[in-house]
Order: C-alpha cells, then structure tokens, then sequence
C-alpha cells in the first residue's frame, strides 16, 4: 500500500528522552533523589536511573508501563500530563 512506513524508532526515543528529562527535572525541582523516587514509586533506583536516561538497555529506548509513570507522577506530586512530552510521536503503521 502507498502511504504506509513503519513507527519510526528515533521517534519513540526522543520522545523517551524527553520524559527522562521531565522526570528529572521535577525530581530536582522537589530535591528529591533517584532512590527517594525510586522507593517511593516501587522501583529500583537502578530502574528509575534507566528511565531518567531513556533507555532499557544501551541503545534500547525506555518503554516504561502506563502504571510505572502513574506511580511516578504521583511521587512527584504532578499530574500524569505534566510528565509527559507534548508532542506524541505516530506509532501506527499507517
């Protein structure tokens, strides 16, 4: 079919990348550390490193679940929103 491309991946992972950078500037903002958050979220600090740097695993852009950034929303005390980048990128495959 004309028209039709694949989710572009460097797509998702600038959008993942701005999320880090939201959650990092909040968590600052409230001079909170990545453990503080972390333990309060139910994560591991190390978890929480992976998503404030916007990756899984090198090279891999972070896909946390719906419930991971509620949590963390909620840690930071702002709405789910204000985390999240405004500018979602086209996922479909058209």
């Amino acid at each position: 079919m004309t028209g039709e491309r694949a989710p572009r991946p460097e797509d998702w992972a600038a959008y993942a990348r701005a999320l880090g950078v939201a959650m990092q500037r909040r968590r600052i903002d409230l001079g909170l550390s990545q453990e503080d958050v972390a333990y309060r979220a139910g994560l591991s600090r190390y978890t929480y490193q992976k998503f404030e740097k916007a990756e899984s695993r090198p090279g891999t852009p972070a896909n946390p679940t719906l419930k991971t950034v509620l949590s963390i929303a909620q840690v930071l005390r702002c709405e789910l929103g204000d985390l999240l980048p405004p500018l979602a990128p086209d996922l479909s495959a058209r």
